[in-house]
């Protein structure tokens, strides 16, 4: 999760978020070197005297407009190809239907037989001590480490968005619609999120716990929560 005066993301958890990372650093580095010409041509400027030839030449127009579209390319290829492996989904090893309330989240297994449950903040009077306070939840989402995970987000009243910065996922609860992402945690650990649209008064009080542990301890908690 995130520290304070943190400026990076959080650790990447999912190869998804590994890829956004990546993506980040290379458009941070073109722009670096965007902002880098434009500094040398402007001292260029300012301190050389133009002649008529520079200002006539063609050559530099036909530079200043193919530079550009490269560029544009440079960043579209690898953003079209992460896009296109978040919309994939290929035969998910489990499916967790997330429903936003005011201000709490529901939790339905679709694909284990009666396990549903209701995810509430537990209140800063309540927190056992050295949980983080406005993140911790009295259930968490728990979920097999390295299988993939289909999730299908709703919402009950207004607006919501279920976001887990560390696996990489934000996607927003609509009422009356489904909308589908998955994820898939590359490690075990616990990856704290909260809802990241605006809906109501308490919005900043319904945060999202993931916990990714291995298929063992998943199947216990799956049958302990089923009885």
């Amino acid at each position: 999760m995130a520290n304070h005066s943190q400026f990076n993301f959080q650790d990447a958890s999912s190869p998804i978020m590994e890829e956004l990372m990546g993506f980040h650093d290379h458009a941070l580095m073109v722009a670096l070197a965007i902002c880098s010409l434009v500094l040398y041509l402007l001292t260029h400027m300012l301190t050389e005297k133009l002649s008529s030839n520079t200002v006539d030449a063609q050559a530099i127009e036909l530079v200043w407009t193919i530079l550009p579209a490269m560029v544009l390319v440079m960043l579209a290829l690898p953003s079209l190809r992460i896009l296109y492996m978040m919309d994939e989904i290929n035969e998910p090893d489990l499916t967790l239907k997330a429903i936003g309330h005011q201000w709490y989240w529901t939790y339905e297994y679709t694909d284990l037989k009666d396990l549903t449950f209701d995810s509430y903040m537990i209140p800063t009077s309540d927190l056992p001590l050295g949980h983080f306070r406005l993140l911790e939840v009295d259930h968490r989402v728990v979920v097999p480490m390295s299988s993939t995970i289909r999730v299908i987000v709703t919402a009950d009243d207004v607006l919501h968005s279920w976001a887990v910065p560390s696996l990489g996922v934000k996607t927003d609860a609509i009422p009356g619609r489904l909308n589908q992402t998955s994820f898939l945690a590359s490690r075990p650990g616990v990856f704290y999120g909260q809802c990241s649209e605006i809906c109501g008064a308490n919005h900043s009080f319904m945060p999202i716990v993931v916990e990714s542990t291995p298929l063992a301890n998943f199947e216990s908690w799956s049958s302990l929560m089923a009885s």
